[in-house]
């Protein structure tokens, strides 16, 4: 048996559903795939005390999982008084209109076709709710719209599929770019480092509680893979279908066309850098 504590970002074992954080409840969805891990996490943020919750990405259009998320907050005593999206894949985001309706909330997201109401969300805003209050981080690319969300209080951050609590995350070509990502590991890296984050709250999979060390390592993990990518157009790999048989053939080819998503992005990366 692995020891978590020598996994990347130190996963925390245990059930995923439940308390994270004194501010933090996870209710998992009940989606679970190769591609979503254990199922999608569907956060319920509340600052002790507080009648008031905040919901982070109600996830898939699952009627049984939209109404056990409310009735979990009720059961703590707070209502559902706004909805966030991290971005707007529809493991994330498909049930939030459902959601709005049953909680009669307003969805905030980047993305104005996912939003419900006039107000978005942008880089440096900060969403106040019964005394809670979480800091808007961009953090493209992963896709365009992927946010991430700073809940000082906690010293935590919600990362959505930026960050995940196994394994990493796929460059969602063309949406996604692999430089705008690289940018957002880095951000994530400083809120680590500069502003004392420790946890990470991800879209899928367990809380992780080393919130730098699951960063460093993904930032290792992708100059690595750019690494194998590169040499692999410069040893005849012309396509990115031929690039992941040959570098991805040690994982599951049942996720070779997520992984051909990101080496298109890390070959368009490669090329705008004159690298190949």
């Amino acid at each position: 048996m692995t020891d978590a504590s020598a996994l990347p970002g130190q996963p925390r074992g245990g059930a995923l559903s439940g308390r994270a954080t004194p501010r933090a409840v996870n209710v998992l969805a009940p989606n679970a795939s190769a591609m979503t891990l254990d199922g999608t996490n569907t956060w319920i943020l509340a600052e002790p005390g507080s009648g008031l919750a905040v919901v982070v990405d109600p996830g898939p259009l699952d009627e049984g999982h939209l109404r056990n998320v409310v009735d979990t907050a009720e059961r703590a005593g707070q209502r559902v008084a706004l909805t966030l999206l991290t971005h707007g894949h529809p493991d994330h985001a498909e049930g939030a209109a459902r959601f709005a309706e049953l909680t009669g909330t307003k969805v905030r997201a980047l993305d104005p076709a996912l939003r419900l109401g006039d107000e978005g969300l942008a880089a440096g805003d900060v969403v106040t709710v019964g005394g809670l209050e979480l800091r808007v981080v961009p953090t493209p690319g992963h896709t365009a719209d992927s946010l991430s969300f700073h809940l000082p209080a906690d010293r935590a951050v919600l990362t959505g599929d930026t960050v995940l609590g196994r394994g990493t995350t796929v460059v969602a070509h063309p949406d996604g770019r692999l430089g705008d990502y690289l940018d957002s590991l880095r951000r994530l890296r400083s809120l680590a480092v500069d502003d004392g984050v420790r946890t990470v709250l991800p879209g899928h999979g367990p809380v992780l509680e080393d919130a730098q060390g699951a960063v460093e390592y993904y930032l290792a993990h992708r100059a690595h893979r750019l690494a194998q990518v590169e040499t692999a157009v410069e040893d005849g790999y012309r396509t990115p279908s031929e690039v992941v048989a040959h570098v991805y053939a040690d994982v599951d080819r049942s996720l070779w066309p997520a992984a051909e998503l990101s080496v298109r992005a890390q070959m368009e990366y490669l090329q705008e850098h004159g690298l190949i």
